[in-house]
């Protein structure tokens, strides 16, 4: 099986003294981030949208779901992937065709949206206004730090999944995680926000995943919250699964194949201790942002540094395409 990385590329690609150790500080702050505290996200978000329509107690919903994330982490990587591929491009179906529903019951509502969107983005008033600067600075903290947390793209997590795939060009790999970012956040994140404001849900006083599901809620009545419960379910919970395997993969870096069961057991207590904390969204998301800027930092310094080899290889597959424009066809 492929394996790789950031912890490798550091490693490997930089060629100096101090790239070791700052492939390890990578790892370290990839399986904080990702292994334990992005799964407590995850399960957070599990439980207080499956709370909204059902009466379970957050602690039964959390060893649910590490008692079924364990399953699938035991079978391996083979397991993992074959549950993804099963279960995503179904449900971001599902969740999509949901949204352009609620888009054209709500049609009248889009124009006004977009030009408040603009408004509210470029009024004079809120640039020459004395808190300007400070509102300025937390959209941009936010932004980047959900925008982080939805694509992951630069943080460095990805590349693990991308490692696994069997490509005749390492560049083939590169143009399809783009594709990723640009459905992830263009497609889903926008139709997201617009069917919050369309519906007025963004006034409803709720907060993360809750005010979604007020959405669907107005659009489609007490079925629209449940099939949202649903979809966010398998969204976060094959979150968890990649989350755990990037973080295995690092783990495997570190420490070999010894570390893996103890990791496996930290994951899903914090899959339990996740959807235990359903009262504490921000301060949830505020340890999920912390260690992601952490987790950021040693791989943009690695890919600005890895520029010229990506260029290199870039121009070897146009090379190759221009000689032979099929070399690539399955």
């Amino acid at each position: 099986m492929n394996i790789g990385g950031p912890a490798y590329y550091i490693s490997k690609g930089l060629k100096s003294g101090f790239s070791k150790y700052m492939a390890g500080f990578f790892s370290i702050s990839l399986i904080i981030a990702l292994g334990l505290v992005g799964n407590l996200v995850q399960s957070n978000s599990i439980s207080g949208a499956v709370m909204q329509v059902t009466n379970l107690p957050p602690i039964a919903i959390g060893v649910v779901i590490a008692v079924l994330a364990a399953l699938v982490f035991i079978g391996g990587m083979k397991r993992i992937a074959s549950f993804a591929e099963l279960v995503v491009p179904f449900m971001a179906l599902l969740y999509i065709v949901g949204a352009i529903i609620i888009l054209f019951r709500f049609n009248d509502m889009i124009i006004p949206t977009l030009r408040n969107i603009v408004l509210g983005a470029f009024n004079p008033q809120a640039i020459v206004g004395g808190g300007a600067g400070v509102a300025v600075q937390q959209a941009i903290r936010y932004g980047v730090a959900r925008g982080l947390f939805s694509n992951e793209a630069g943080m460095g997590s990805t590349p693990h999944a991308h490692a696994t795939a069997n490509v005749k060009h390492p560049v083939q790999q590169g143009l399809v995680a783009m594709v990723g970012v640009f459905i992830d956040t263009v497609v889903i994140c926008t139709a997201t926000a617009l069917i919050i404001l369309v519906t007025g849900a963004h006034e409803a006083g709720l907060q993360a995943a809750a005010v979604t599901q007020e959405a669907f809620g107005r659009a489609f009545g007490n079925g629209g919250a449940v099939f949202l419960a649903i979809s966010l379910s398998f969204f976060a919970f094959t979150t968890i699964v990649g989350w755990y395997y990037f973080g295995e993969a690092n783990i495997c870096y570190l420490f070999g194949n010894k570390g893996i069961t103890p990791y496996r057991i930290l994951v899903c207590i914090f899959i339990i201790i996740g959807s235990s904390l359903t009262g504490q969204v921000d301060l949830v998301w505020n340890m999920a942002d912390m260690f992601n800027g952490i987790m950021v930092l040693p791989n943009l310094v690695a890919l600005f540094i890895l520029i010229p080899q990506v260029k290199a290889l870039l121009k070897d597959y146009n090379a190759q395409v221009r000689l032979d424009p099929k070399v690539f066809e399955d």
